[in-house]
């Protein structure tokens, strides 16, 4: 491998890359599930710039989106090694939200003061130009990487990879052995992999009492006293019972935390006969999620026993995925690319949240999550730094060149 070759030609693609990514931001490829109409648009231009690849389409049916389909888009670069290296990136976007907020147009692509200002261009538009220039950069090249380097470009990432990433897994497209990087998160400076995920349980409590007249309280059970109490002594005793600590995750326990709570009664007078209140927990891979709902089904007992009114618990979330070993093929040679290209050493992190790498590492596939990020997703004014960009690349295009 020539470093030296690799990142010049990267360097190179760089104007390429601002008007590829300019031009996919403004193509609203918003999912049908959030008032959009899907990906393909988006899709049909990514393959007109993925003609020097060896491309498959592996679509999904939706009769609610343009052309029937959710479309999936899988090229490749194959290497001395069959075993491949995938790259997968997300085509669809959220809504713009409140486009007041906005300094700029959503869905227009402005380029200023080294960014890229528009929706979609942190989240997922510049990790997937990042990766679709590395390919270019070594086709261009005409140099064979040690590993295969595919890129894999979805829908239904934002609202639960269905036609997405699911819909891949099922269609035996990767190998047992193959390696994974999913860099739909990252940091700003770019230095931290992240290798593991808290699993996520979200509860739905309705806690039943007795409706009556506030003034007469002794004729009803208030249900929003009885969630008030149920709620911190669940929270107390989850609290006791998982408390492990991981530096790994910052902050670095399982947390147990009510959120929402529904509308009950409407007039100050009235004490409610139903309270319905959830709880986001976020716990660590210590555990598994089973247990921490047998607590919550122990804790609501007692107080059924108390009470003689029931709470029923729903379950409106609940995902978690293995760990990825610090020691797997995937963290070391994308370590050792960080280091060659970027000249810092990096290290490994987990987070509280769920990507789509979720769904490769319960798969068995060892997967990573990185990229070099302010984390503008989602946000108004989202933006993508173009040195970002230009940068991920190079680590993305000497990668396949490694060795473990």
């Amino acid at each position: 491998m020539n470093l030296d070759r690799i990142v010049n030609k990267v360097n190179e693609l760089e104007d390429y890359a601002i008007k590829l990514l300019s031009e996919l931001i403004e193509i609203k490829a918003i999912s049908p599930d959030t008032g959009g109409d899907g990906e393909l648009e988006k899709a049909e231009l990514l393959l007109r710039n993925l003609e020097e690849f060896e491309v498959e389409r592996h679509d999904a049916e939706d009769e609610r989106a343009a052309g029937g389909i959710r479309p999936n888009i899988v090229a490749k670069i194959v290497g001395k090694k069959r075993r491949t290296v995938w790259i997968v990136t997300h085509m669809d976007v959220v809504p713009e939200g409140d486009a007041s907020l906005w300094n700029t147009p959503p869905f227009k692509a402005i380029v200023k003061d080294g960014r890229v200002y528009g929706r979609g261009s942190e989240d997922n538009g510049q990790s997937l130009v990042a990766s679709l220039i590395a390919g270019k950069a070594i086709i261009e090249l005409d140099i064979v990487p040690e590993y295969s380097l595919g890129l894999v470009f979805v829908s239904d990432e934002e609202t639960g990879s269905k036609y997405g990433i699911q819909h891949l897994l099922n269609q035996n497209i990767f190998s047992k052995d193959d390696l994974f990087i999913v860099p739909d998160g990252g940091t700003p400076s770019g230095n931290l992999i992240e290798i593991a995920e808290k699993s996520i349980l979200w509860l739905k409590f309705s806690v039943f009492g007795k409706q009556t007249h506030a003034s007469t309280p002794e004729n009803g059970l208030n249900a929003s006293r009885r969630t008030m109490e149920f709620i911190l002594a669940l929270d107390k005793k989850l609290k006791e019972k998982f408390n492990k600590t991981d530096k790994l995750f910052s902050p670095p326990y399982s947390t147990f935390e009510p959120t929402k709570r529904e509308r009950n009664v409407d007039n100050v007078n009235t004490i409610p006969g139903l309270d319905i209140s959830y709880m986001d927990c976020r716990i660590l891979p210590d555990y598994p999620v089973e247990e921490v709902l047998e607590v919550v089904k122990a804790v609501a007992c007692e107080f059924e026993s108390r009470d003689g009114e029931k709470i029923d618990i729903e379950i409106v979330q609940k995902e978690s995925s293995p760990p990825t070993s610090e020691d797997s093929e995937i963290v070391k040679l994308l370590k050792k690319s960080i280091k060659v290209t970027k000249g810092v050493d990096s290290g490994v992190y987990g987070m509280g949240g769920n990507t789509c790498a979720a769904f490769f590492r319960k798969a068995g596939f060892e997967t990573a999550v990185w990229s070099t990020v302010d984390n503008t997703a989602h946000q108004p004014n989202e933006y993508a730094k173009i040195r970002n960009l230009v940068e991920d690349a190079k680590v993305f295009a000497v990668l396949p060149f490694m060795k473990p």
